[in-house]
C-alpha cells in the first residue's frame, strides 16, 4: 500500500493541494520534497468515455531555478482523463528551506529518493502493483533527470513526455568534454563555490507578466536570473549529459517537445519571445533520439524554452500534439484492472466524493480549449 500523506490547500488556489514528503537529511539539515495534486470540482464532462489518458497518473518534474505553477498544464491532463501530480524537488520552490543551497545536489541520482517518495504517495511505489498507468513529464533539467530515472527503472512508466529537456551542454559535446575535467576539479576543491552567472534574464523577460510574458509566479522561487550555479551541481548535470550521449534504453514511448529555433544572443531581441533562449534545440533534437527505441520529436513553431509558457496559439498547438501522440503511445498499454478498494481517493488521501479538496466548491477557473 502507498504511504498515507497529509494534503492541504496549495498556493495555486482551488483544485490544487500539496503534501510534504519527508526525505533523508543531508549536510544542510532536514530535506523535503513537495507533491502537488490537481483535483477540481467534478463535472459531467469528466465522465465522458474514450479520453486517451483514462486510468493514468501523470507526474511532472520542473527544471532548474523553477517550481510547479503551470495550472493550465494540470487542466490539460485532467481533460485527457488523467490524475495530475507535480513534484517540487528538494531545495526548490515549496520544498526550499532556510539555510539550504537552492537547487543543489552533487548527483542527479539523488532525486531517486524524491521521485520514489512521490510515486509511493500516488500508488506507484517500487514494490507495489499499480492499478493505473504512469506518465512521466519533465521540463529542462527535470526532463534530463526523469530520462535517466526511467532508463534505470524499466517497467515503471507507460510513457515519457519531455518539454525542452536539457540533454546536452550548450557548447555541444566537444565543449562538454573540454570543460568537464576543469569543472570536476573545481567541484572537488570547492563543491559549492559560486560560478559566474551567465543568465542575463532574457528568459524571465519572455515569460513573466512583470516584463513581456503572460505568467504570474513567485520570483523568489523562480528568480529573474536564476539560482547561483555551483561546480558540484554542474558536474552532476554534465555526467547526465554524458550518459545520454552514450545512449539510453527507456522502455516506453518518448515524446520530446521543442521550439523550432533557438536565439542565443548577449542582447535582447523580440525573437526571444518566439524561440528557446536557453538551449540549442537542434542539439537537443539529435540527443533525444538516443533516449529510447521509440522517440517522437515535435518542433513547435514560436515556442519558448518552456513550451507550455509560450503564447496561447503556440500552447494550443503543443497541447494538440500531446493529445494526438497520446492516443498512439498508450494504445498498446492497457491500464491495469482497477481495484475498487484502491480508488483515487483512498490511495491518495482524497476528499469524500462530492466535496472539493479544499472543503467547498471550486471557483470556475478557465481551462485550455479542445486539444483532441
Amino acid at each position: 500500500m502507498s504511504n498515507p500523506v497529509e494534503w492541504r490547500p496549495d498556493v495555486l488556489g482551488p483544485g490544487f493541494q500539496q503534501a510534504t514528503l519527508a526525505l533523508a537529511p543531508d549536510a544542510e539539515g532536514d530535506v523535503v520534497a513537495t507533491l502537488v495534486r490537481f483535483e477540481p470540482w467534478p463535472r459531467l464532462a469528466d465522465l465522458r468515455p474514450g479520453r486517451p489518458a483514462e486510468e493514468t497518473d501523470v507526474l511532472y518534474v520542473h527544471g532548474w531555478s523553477d517550481y510547479f505553477f503551470q495550472t493550465e498544464l494540470a487542466r490539460f491532463w485532467h481533460e485527457q482523463g488523467a490524475r495530475f501530480f507535480a513534484l517540487d524537488l528538494r531545495k526548490y520552490g515549496r520544498s526550499l528551506r532556510a539555510g539550504q543551497t537552492p537547487g543543489f545536489v552533487d548527483s542527479l541520482d539523488t532525486y531517486d529518493e524524491d521521485i520514489e517518495a512521490a510515486l509511493r504517495a500516488i500508488g506507484h511505489g517500487e514494490h507495489e502493483r499499480p492499478h493505473r498507468r504512469l506518465i512521466l513529464q519533465g521540463h529542462s533539467t527535470g526532463g534530463l533527470t526523469l530520462s535517466l530515472w526511467a532508463d534505470r527503472h524499466p517497467g515503471r512508466a507507460a510513457a515519457v513526455v519531455l518539454n525542452s529537456p536539457w540533454l546536452e551542454f550548450q557548447a555541444h559535446s566537444m565543449g562538454r568534454a573540454m570543460i568537464s575535467p576543469f569543472v570536476d576539479l573545481h567541484a572537488r576543491l570547492d563543491p559549492k563555490a559560486a560560478m559566474p552567472n551567465v543568465d542575463l534574464g532574457f528568459y524571465t523577460r519572455s515569460v513573466s507578466r512583470t516584463f513581456d510574458g503572460e505568467w504570474d509566479y513567485d520570483l523568489t522561487w523562480r528568480p529573474v536570473r536564476g539560482f547561483a550555479m555551483h561546480p558540484a551541481w554542474l558536474t552532476a548535470v554534465l555526467a547526465g549529459h554524458a550518459r545520454v550521449a552514450a545512449g539510453l534504453a527507456i522502455d516506453a514511448p518518448v515524446l520530446t517537445l521543442l521550439s523550432a529555433r533557438s536565439t542565443m544572443l548577449p542582447y535582447w531581441t523580440d525573437d526571444m519571445l518566439r524561440s528557446d533562449v536557453v538551449l540549442l534545440v537542434q542539439d537537443i533534437a539529435s540527443r533525444a533520439l538516443k533516449l529510447a527505441p521509440t522517440v517522437t520529436v515535435a518542433r513547435i513553431d514560436g515556442a519558448l524554452h518552456d513550451v507550455f509558457l509560450s503564447r496561447q496559439q503556440v500552447r494550443d498547438a503543443a497541447y494538440r500534439e500531446v493529445a494526438r501522440w497520446l492516443r498512439g503511445a498508450l494504445s498498446g498499454s492497457c491500464p491495469p484492472r482497477t481495484n475498487p478498494a484502491l480508488s483515487a481517493s483512498s490511495r491518495t488521501g482524497g476528499p469524500h466524493p462530492g466535496r472539493h479538496p479544499s472543503g467547498g466548491p471550486s471557483s470556475p477557473g478557465g481551462h485550455p480549449g479542445s486539444w483532441s
